[in-house]
Parts: structure tokens; sequence; C-alpha cells
């Protein structure tokens, strides 16, 4: 190893994701037996406008480069001068795939073994608060001139990377980072891996974070650290961008899926994570309200709003509202005209309910339709269902649940499976109270149509004897208030 052919290099850019990224300076430099051998460096016409911060931050500007050589100039110097070497860059996966990216463009394929002197000093010089380039150099007092410039930035990691070698003298950790099995160098550059190893295999939710501690990205994983691992081996520049901005995983155990997503829902809600795009715009729902007409008719109607009302009923789907007010039309012989079933101004004519009783030929008495359709009202309003969905706790003495009372998701919770719950009012005092969303009522509503009645416990609010859980596969009809 003492003779290995290293590669310090630094690369400038256009900005703009790694796949519209292109270079603007490069620089190389070759260090053998500890000691600097060759360097390269050369502005690079990007063959793109360069943006104004970009210019602000490196100095580099579109006159500068515009009679610089372009990449395909200077390809095969850069594969011929890295050939035999090691790649090594502080935050490596930035500069290793910003270079792959301009080779493919060429067509051509550019493989290295790499090293981060990011992760090599969070192993070697722990404790810092900050591994960023400028930041260590500060704290360990290696000289960084000429700061953003390729050569400029590539002179001070050499000095790092030089301290790093003499830390590790007999190469054991960078034979580790090294090792094809490792996945050291795919790993974020600021998150220690200790905290990736320390994650849980279990089921939950996990929070990515960043410098500030503001969450960035909420998701839930059967096995979170299977999942967190997976954004980080993802090659696709929307992950490459989540792991750069990471800094700090929290995570929460939920012990099942169902709980997971719920408690996913919540952190996205309240979070409005930047990485997030499911759930985090309020979907529409549509509700069966009811109004009084001119006429002083109670009428039925359809609408579809963004926000949950206390309406007489508020349904996943366009569909199936339209189905429960067919079928509340039908069952209390109600005229579909005042159900906005049509829209015509004479007699009703249904293709499917006939049992109008008259309202709409005026045969029919105004009081005498209000009362069905207020027992229709009722009715609706009395068939909520009030239900615990319980599964696998975070232990295997801890039953887990979610709770929903009259139609309503109220929250969820875990209790020990020695506690004696045999109604409703048993649940509270381990009961986290949550807010009820589309997207909780879409989640709970799929689960049911997955899983059926299994692990669901009914609760009859007006009766005193205590529930049975229901361990059935038949689908359940579970309607939003």
């Amino acid at each position: 190893m003492h003779s290995q052919l290293f590669a310090i290099i630094d690369v400038e850019t256009t900005g703009g994701g790694i796949a519209g990224n292109r270079i603007t300076e490069i620089c190389i430099a070759l260090l053998k037996d500890g000691e600097v051998v060759d360097k390269y460096t050369t502005l690079v016409n990007p063959e793109r406008d360069i943006p104004h911060y970009i210019t602000a931050l490196t100095g580099i500007d579109n006159e500068m480069v515009a009679d610089a050589p372009r990449f395909f100039e200077i390809a095969e110097k850069v594969a011929e001068f890295t050939k035999d070497a090691i790649f090594v860059a502080h935050n490596v996966s930035f500069d290793y795939n910003v270079i792959r990216g301009e080779f493919r463009l060429l067509g051509q394929h550019y493989n290295r073994k790499k090293l981060c002197t990011v992760r090599l000093s969070r192993k070697l010089i722990p404790g810092h608060l900050s591994y960023s380039l400028g930041r260590l150099c500060n704290t360990i007092n290696i000289p960084h001139l000429n700061r953003h410039r390729a050569e400029g930035d590539v002179d001070a990691t050499v000095i790092l990377f030089q301290r790093l070698l003499s830390l590790d003298e007999d190469f054991s950790t960078i034979n580790s980072f090294l090792n094809p099995r490792s996945k050291q160098a795919t790993l974020p550059p600021h998150i220690p891996a200790e905290q990736i190893n320390e994650l849980p295999e279990e089921a939950g939710i996990y929070l990515f974070k960043n410098q500030k501690h503001q969450v960035i990205y909420a998701g839930k994983a059967k096995n979170i650290k299977k999942r967190v691992l997976s954004h980080f081996y993802d090659k696709k520049t929307k992950e490459y961008q989540l792991g750069q901005e990471t800094h700090f995983i929290d995570y929460e155990l939920t012990g099942n899926e169902l709980l997971a997503l719920l408690v996913e829902s919540e952190h996205i809600r309240k979070h409005y994570p930047k990485y997030n795009r499911a759930q985090k715009w309020p979907a529409t729902t549509y509700q069966i309200i009811s109004y009084v007409n001119q006429r002083g008719i109670i009428q039925l109607a359809l609408g579809k709003t963004k926000v949950l009302h206390d309406s007489v009923g508020t349904f996943y789907n366009k569909t199936e509202a339209i189905e429960k007010l067919e079928e509340i039309c039908e069952t209390f012989k109600l005229c579909p005209r005042f159900c906005t079933l049509q829209s015509t101004s004479e007699k009703c004519s249904h293709y499917r309910i006939k049992n109008c009783e008259g309202i709409c030929e005026e045969t029919e008495t105004v009081a005498a339709y209000n009362l069905k359709v207020q027992a229709a009202i009722q009715s609706l309003k009395e068939n909520k269902l009030t239900f615990a969905i319980q599964g696998k706790g975070r232990t295997k003495d801890e039953i887990a649940f979610a709770l929903v009372a009259e139609g309503q998701y109220k929250g969820f919770g875990f209790f020990d499976r020695s506690e004696a719950i045999c109604n409703i009012e048993d649940y509270e005092p381990f009961l986290k109270l949550q807010p009820a969303s589309y997207h909780t009522h879409a989640i709970i509503r799929s689960h049911l149509k997955k899983h059926g009645e299994r692990n669901v416990v009914y609760f009859d609010l007006k009766s005193t004897r205590p529930p049975k859980p229901n361990r059935s596969s038949r689908p359940v009809r579970f309607e939003l208030r």
C-alpha cells in the first residue's frame, strides 16, 4: 500500500444535480509514498452557461472558460493520469459521479476505486462539529488558500490526506474502506457509519434531517435499516442530493406497517419535508351535504372539497359517494332530483331508482318528505363504525392499535398484553391523539380492504357488552366521518 498511487481530485461545476452538472475546472494531484509526484489542473469549457450563483461562489465565469478545452479534449489525459490510482476526494461521491457523467456523455466507462476524506476524517479524527473542507482545515490548522477553486481545494485535501495516512500506518482503516463488500464510500459523507449501524431492523418510520435538524424526508419501512441504506445505494440524482443534505437520522419504532404508514403521514403533514412528494397536498374528498331549498325541502347533494368538514358523510372517492347517495335515496324512498342524482327540473326519471313518492310532482307533502330525509341523515350518522385495529407491537409483550371512533381516525398507541381492554374507554390512557385527514382515511381503508376484519375489534357505543375481536378476512366497509 505504501507504493500505491493516489489521485487527489477536485472539480468545480455548473451545478444542477448529477445529471446536469458539467465541469468548469479540474485539478488532479498524484500522491505516492506520501509525496506529490505530479499535478494537472485546467479550466474546462462546460459547453453551457455558468449560473451567476456559481460564479459568485467560485469566481469562474463564462468569459474565463470560453477558450478553455472542452472535456472531450482532456478526457484521455484525465483517464491516463488516474489510470493506476485510487480516486480520492473530499466528499468523493460528488467529484467521482461528475467525472463519470462526463465520460458517460462521451460513451465511455470510467471506473476507479475511491476514498472519501470526509468519511476517513470522521473515522480517524473524530469529534469535530463540522467536516466540511473549510471548517476542518481551520480546526486542525491546514492552510486552505484559494477556496472553491479546484487547485486550492486539492492542495488542502492533499495535506489532509497526508495526515490521515500518518494516522493509519497499517492502512487498516483505508483497506476497510476499499473493501469491495464495504458500502462506506457509498454512504453520505456527513453521517457517521455508527449511526447507520445502530439503526434497527424493525418496522417503523425514519426521518432524514439536515444540518439544522430540519426534517427533509420522512419514510416508513418494515425494516428501517434496510430501507435507509437503499436510499444511499440508489444512484438517482434526487436520492444522491438527499444523501448529501442529510446529517442526522432519527427513527421511531411502530411494531407494524399500518402504524408506520399513519405515523409517516403525520410527519409529512407536520414537517412538509423537502424531499417528500406524496401526501404533501390535501387530496379531494367527496361529501354528502344537506341544505334547505326555496320550497323548504331538505335537499342532499354531493360536494367536492380538500378540507374535511363535519358533513353528513365524507368519502374516499366520487364513485363511493354516489353509490351511498343512491343507496339512501332508494332505501328511504327519496327523490333522485332532490338528491342531486339528476339535473332535470321536471318529474324525476332516474335510470334505476323508481320508488320516489311524488315530492317532485308535489303529490307528497314537504313535511312528510323531510321526515324521510332526516331519517336518512340519521342512519348515515348512526352507521359510522367504531373500532380498533390491533397488531404487532414494538416488543413481544406489546400490542399496537389504531383507533377509529364513529368513522373518524383518533390516533394510535401501544398497551401491554396483560392489560384488560374491554371497552373503547380502556384505550384512552394509551392513545396518542392524531389529526384525521384524507390520507389517514386512505391508509386505514386500504388496510381494511387488504386484510379484512382480521384483528379488528368493533365497539357498539350503545351496548355495555364487551367487544370480541373479529378474525375474519371479510372486507370491511369503512366510511370516513
